[in-house]
């Protein structure tokens, strides 16, 4: 076991040098790979794996808490979707995103989901077109936003540091039968905060408004 983890450490290592040696066909140094939720809806991502262009592969790019809008006055709104950057990380030395593995923890239900996301071409396109005029900071829409909610519905933009996201896909997680984890922790989730817990219990989950 500990022979066969050294040697895919070891090969996912030259991956990662042979893709920085190849910049490919992005035009920019890297992009944005960011996680979102609507308000009170939180989310665990537990993993994000991405496939380029080229076939390379890069393994837990993405993990953590997303960015969720979480208002102590119940102010908050979770019909809909804040477009933002989302909550994660550049994907340095991959080229244009082609597939991507999402596995998540939807806390307000709690429910575990799992999706392999095949990115349209139309995504890549606005990734590399430069941007007329630019950004402040950006020439390019170098950010794709993944949103995820209750259900396992997954909405995805593609954006930059200026100007309106624009929607390239949808799509429908199914349950990891596995649970949270991957079976590891008995089917325990991580916990929902006490805002959230007070919102949803006041108003529910708007399943079918994403």
């Amino acid at each position: 076991m500990a022979a066969r983890k050294l040697s895919l450490i070891l090969a996912f290592l030259l991956l990662g040098s042979c893709a920085e040696r190849n910049p490919g066909s992005l035009p920019y140094k890297y992009w944005r790979l960011g996680f979102l939720a609507p308000d009170y809806m939180e989310v665990w991502v537990e993993t994000a794996d991405v496939e380029d262009i080229r076939g390379h592969q890069f393994f837990h790019v993405g993990s953590g808490t997303v960015s969720v809008h979480l208002p102590t006055d119940g102010t908050g709104n979770a019909v809909g979707w804040r477009k933002t950057w989302g909550a994660g990380r550049y994907v340095n030395g991959a080229d244009l995103p082609r597939r991507i593995y999402v596995r998540w923890q939807s806390l307000a239900e709690p429910q575990t989901y799992r999706i392999i996301l095949d990115i349209p071409e139309r995504a890549r396109q606005l990734m590399s077109e430069r941007l007329d005029p630019p950004c402040p900071a950006s020439e390019y829409r170098e950010a794709l936003a993944l949103g995820l909610a209750p259900g396992g519905v997954v909405r995805g933009w593609v954006m930059s540091t200026c100007g309106g996201p624009i929607e390239v896909l949808r799509a429908q997680a199914e349950i990891e039968p596995k649970g949270p984890y991957e079976g590891t922790s008995q089917g325990g989730h991580r916990p929902l905060s006490k805002t959230s817990k007070a919102y949803i219990e006041q108003h529910g989950i708007p399943y079918g408004s994403w």
